[in-house]
């Protein structure tokens, strides 16, 4: 049996791109397409749908209150389409297959569209024993790393118990707190249960640069170098911190340089 889908997609270009894409798929029936989320409703109380392709900014309803109204009765399979990253920890709360952040490439469409048919064709709810909140999470920092791969320059961390997305350019300083990092960022300071080996993993290398034993530092941040006696420097960002570059370190200085102000 074909997989019954909904699309519900305020803008009309998206909604086409959605239906395109699912239309490639032979096992795919598109019943109904929403524009906002009171029709979205209505919609799925009428077509009973398999499959939702939900975005979340909605007029009238946004995608929450969607699947809010719609109660107690059988939800379809969620996937939420959506320009927000913010929502993305709400979205697994609510048991939702997948999290496909916009703009997105066929490959990661198509990889939710197979998450979606191997989860209905098992026919197990996505609370399912086996799968906690906790490995959803990770499976949405995996997937949004790998988007953010393929051109967007941000990263995705956890924090005091939330995935918090930081863009890179904005990243003054990474610090080593015994066994956490602290991350300052557009003003703020977060602290995440990680190290300074596994943090140099995720940003473009060309942007970061390890400073001393304790501190990695946004090249494109620093404002200013100043030589200290035995070979150490000062490092200004431009938020005013100021950190030491080691001698151990010096071979840093060369991409330094060209931050020189």
């Amino acid at each position: 049996m074909k997989i019954r889908t909904i699309i519900v997609e305020d803008e009309p270009l998206a909604r086409e791109r959605l239906r395109n894409l699912l239309e490639r798929d032979p096992e795919v029936h598109v019943v109904a397409e929403c524009r906002d989320g009171r029709s979205a409703v209505a919609a799925v109380q009428e077509h009973r749908p398999d499959l939702l392709f939900l975005d979340i900014q909605l007029p009238e309803r946004n995608g929450f209150e969607v699947l809010a109204d719609l109660g107690a009765s059988r939800p379809p399979g969620i996937v939420f389409v959506t320009a927000y990253d913010r929502f993305a920890v709400k979205a697994f709360e609510v048991h939702a297959i997948d999290y496909l952040l916009k703009p997105f490439d066929v490959d990661r469409f198509d990889q939710a569209l197979r998450r979606a048919k191997d989860q209905l064709q098992r026919q197990q709810p996505a609370t399912t024993a086996a799968t906690s909140q906790e490995q959803k999470i990770e499976e949405l920092i995996a997937s949004l790393r790998s988007a953010d791969s393929a051109g967007s320059k941000r990263i995705s961390v956890k924090s005091g118990g939330k995935l918090i997305f930081l863009k890179t350019d904005e990243i003054e300083c990474v610090e080593a707190a015994d066994n956490y990092i602290d991350i300052r960022a557009a003003g703020q300071t977060h602290r995440v249960r990680e190290t300074l080996v596994s943090f140099e993993s995720k940003p473009p290398e060309k942007s970061f640069v390890r400073i001393s034993r304790s501190s990695i530092v946004n090249v494109d941040r620093i404002k200013q170098l100043q030589p200290c006696p035995y070979g150490e420097y000062t490092v200004i960002l431009q938020d005013g911190t100021q950190l030491t570059l080691t001698r151990g370190y010096r071979q840093a200085l060369q991409r330094l340089s060209g931050s020189e102000s």
